[in-house]
């Protein structure tokens, strides 16, 4: 985040002040960028800088699948300073990052969701589909494996016909206008790719800017477990067992060392 702007009151003078030349564009990563500071990561990252994830559910199939394991850059959002900002491109999260945070409900949880929405942005889905400040959103990323529609998950906002916790039905009371989520500021609304069996922001309100830990950056390993062995805190016996006898075929090797990129929402 920039430092705010901050205005200097000198000595008055008759001359006009020179115009100033605006100042350049913040650097983009591009695709050298990128691996760039994937090798960095890689070879020098500590926690501080990189944090490795399994995925254990399927929320964001079939872009993450369960057994993917996922480097997470915790540089991406963070506040870029004088130095640093030059060293390494730091940038806002945008519509349709892959972002990686603590469970509002329960921090002691890390989730992975798409971004949906920013600060401002009124959302709805009417079918299934996404309307995002009044218009039809193309989301090539989607997967409905559900054929009916569910009135609350397909045509949200509406009453809810599932328990959800208190911040949820903070969000239905006070931040719906015209039947539209509007989201407030320093917050974000995620949802996951896999539209119809994911437990986001429809069910448990917005991601708060403190949660967010960073973006998945690559792909490092990826293996077919099931959630149970993955979902569970200590490496148990039998998934040990299970890595010993079918390592070289469980491995999906296809998805080793593959990049992982958010897709631009307008």
């Amino acid at each position: 985040m920039d430092p705010d702007n901050v205005l200097i009151a000198g000595d008055e003078r008759d001359e006009r002040p020179e115009a100033s030349e605006p100042p350049p564009p913040a650097p983009q990563r591009g695709f050298i960028a990128e691996w760039t500071v994937t090798i960095i990561l890689l070879l020098f990252g500590t926690t501080t800088l990189v944090q490795a994830f399994v995925i254990p559910t399927g929320s964001m199939e079939d872009t993450l699948l369960v057994g993917d394991h996922l480097l997470v850059d915790k540089l991406a959002y963070a506040p870029a300073g004088p130095v640093s900002r030059r060293l390494v491109p730091y940038h806002q999260v945008a519509r349709g990052d892959i972002i990686v945070f603590r469970y509002p409900v329960d921090i002691q949880q890390t989730f992975v969701k798409r971004c949906i929405g920013l600060p401002g942005d009124h959302i709805r889905l009417e079918n299934k589909q996404l309307i995002l400040n009044g218009k039809r959103v193309n989301e090539p990323y989607v997967y409905h494996k559900i054929d009916y529609i569910d009135p609350y998950r397909d045509n949200f906002p509406s009453d809810p016909n599932v328990r959800v916790p208190e911040q949820a039905l903070d969000m239905l009371m006070n931040h719906v206008q015209n039947r539209e989520v509007v989201v407030p500021a320093g917050s974000y609304f995620a949802m996951g790719d896999n539209r119809d069996l994911s437990l986001d922001s429809r069910y448990w309100g917005f991601v708060p800017r403190d949660n967010i830990i960073g973006k998945p950056l690559i792909i490092y390993w990826s293996y077919d477990a099931p959630t149970d062995d993955l979902s569970n805190p200590s490496i148990s016996i039998k998934h040990i067992l299970d890595l010993v006898e079918h390592f070289p075929t469980k491995t999906r090797w296809s998805r080793t060392f593959r990049l992982l990129h958010g897709y631009p929402l307008k």
